[in-house]
């Protein structure tokens, strides 16, 4: 397993691949729904991962159906899960070695996120992650959500590179098809959702952690250098 070229840039996604939220978000979504008297399965949920709300929405109308309250209920999961992330948000394993590699070689980075703003702010800010990153494409910034490459690109073009020079890093099947979609090279960091045999198609590695890619960039930085 190797890269096929060298990394120009790498833009990471932020859920569930630089913090551990994907895994909050699931139960207390999960909890809401008791409490709003629906039930909520785990492949419907799934589905949601990566999108904006949007697309989110839609999801979760085809399930519950066209009456269900949808703000209401990501009103309250929201607020749950704004509360819970306030106490810690953990790092993800390898995000800080990895952000110290690409700084010792001087590769730029950028997120690109589904999640709005104010949640890159309150999920990278506190713990020092934001300041790392040169571009922060986020909802609001782009046309079309992923699974359209329009996030990835507008990241490109902000860090100034080509996508096709560009490392994507992304946990979710959405992500990973908006970022091939966009050109670039991608690995998938697998968190809530496996990498299937179409994503791995799609990808030119698919590694366990962030440490992974670390050591996939070096690899191919060493056998240019030899």
């Amino acid at each position: 397993m190797s890269l096929p070229k060298d990394v120009g840039a790498v833009v990471f996604d932020m859920d569930g691949l630089l913090v551990d939220t994907e895994t909050v978000f699931r139960d207390v979504m999960m909890e809401v729904s008791r409490r709003r008297g629906v039930h909520l399965p785990l492949d419907v949920f799934l589905r949601m991962v990566g999108l904006q709300s949007a697309s989110s929405r839609v999801v979760a109308i085809d399930h519950f159906g066209a009456d269900f309250d949808y703000d209401g209920w990501m009103a309250e999961t929201w607020e749950l899960a704004h509360a819970r992330m306030a106490v810690e948000v953990v790092i993800k394993a390898g995000v800080v070695e990895l952000l110290d590699y690409l700084d010792a070689v001087g590769i730029p980075r950028a997120v690109a996120t589904s999640s709005g703003h104010a949640t890159v702010q309150r999920q990278l800010g506190p713990n020092g992650l934001l300041p790392r990153f040169q571009a922060v494409v986020a909802a609001g910034d782009y046309a079309r959500g992923k699974p359209n490459p329009d996030p990835f690109l507008v990241a490109a073009t902000r860090l100034g590179v080509s996508p096709e020079a560009c490392l994507a890093l992304e946990d979710s099947h959405n992500g990973v098809r908006a970022a091939n979609a966009a050109g670039m090279m991608t690995i998938m960091v697998p968190d809530l959702l496996e990498a299937t045999s179409e994503m791995r198609s799609l990808c030119v590695a698919v590694t366990e952690t962030l440490h992974g890619v670390r050591d996939l960039i070096a690899q191919r930085r060493d056998a240019r250098a030899d």
